[in-house]
């Protein structure tokens, strides 16, 4: 073979491709959400001490290094777990009050109580995991949840509107969203799984608390 032959085959494009970095074939969006559903089954699972990176990795068949790339550690990945119940339970309640008509401030409320019990049973073993390690450095988290202000919101609105009387709408806002979250977990102990009469009885107790007109 002659010397041109053999400087040929070292530039062959097979063997370049060989040598060359191995490309990205997801975007780091969907690598992020396939890294969040494995951490999440295996929470769900497991508990987020026992688990650990290697096992994350794993499941999501990526080197533990690309998690580490997206999450640095087991906290941020519950944390960004948090982030996105709360980002979903809140576009679920407020899509829910959008739903009814503007001036049906009671229909609305009903609507956000409903919303707000079924995210929670529909989703309850991801909140206990990101939620129920409650430290006194996460006060403020919970006293920050958007949540709050959206009800508050409706609950200001519809006290313009004359639909009730409420003097203070945040502090309502935390009685009525607190109230929920611990009736919804009694449910869940008593293995309730349907909302429905659930949030008609809150519903009701709501609106007497806010002097419904």
């Amino acid at each position: 073979m002659r010397q041109g032959d053999d400087h040929a085959r070292t530039r062959n494009p097979v063997t370049i491709r060989k040598n060359a970095p191995r490309p990205r074939t997801k975007p780091a969006e969907t690598r992020r959400d396939e890294l969040l559903a494995a951490a999440t089954a295996l929470f769900v699972a497991k508990g987020v001490g026992p688990t650990t990176i290697d096992e994350i990795a794993a499941r999501a068949d990526v080197a533990k290094g690309t998690v580490y790339i997206y999450f640095p550690s087991k906290d941020d990945l519950v944390a960004a777990l948090r982030e996105r119940f709360v980002a979903g339970f809140r576009a679920r309640i407020r899509a829910a009050i959008e739903a009814r008509p503007a001036a049906d401030w009671t229909g609305r409320l009903e609507a956000c109580v409903r919303a707000g019990i079924d995210a929670y049973l529909d989703d309850h073993p991801l909140h206990d995991i990101v939620f129920h390690d409650h430290r006194p450095d996460q006060r403020r988290m919970k006293s920050d949840n958007p949540v709050l202000a959206d009800i508050a919101g409706l609950l200001e609105s519809g006290g313009r509107a004359g639909a009730w009387t409420v003097d203070d709408p945040g502090l309502a806002a935390t009685v009525l969203f607190q109230g929920m979250h611990g009736a919804v977990d009694k449910a869940i102990d008593d293995g309730v799984r349907d909302g429905a009469e659930l949030a008609g009885k809150l519903s009701a107790l709501f609106l007497g608390m806010l002097r419904a007109r």
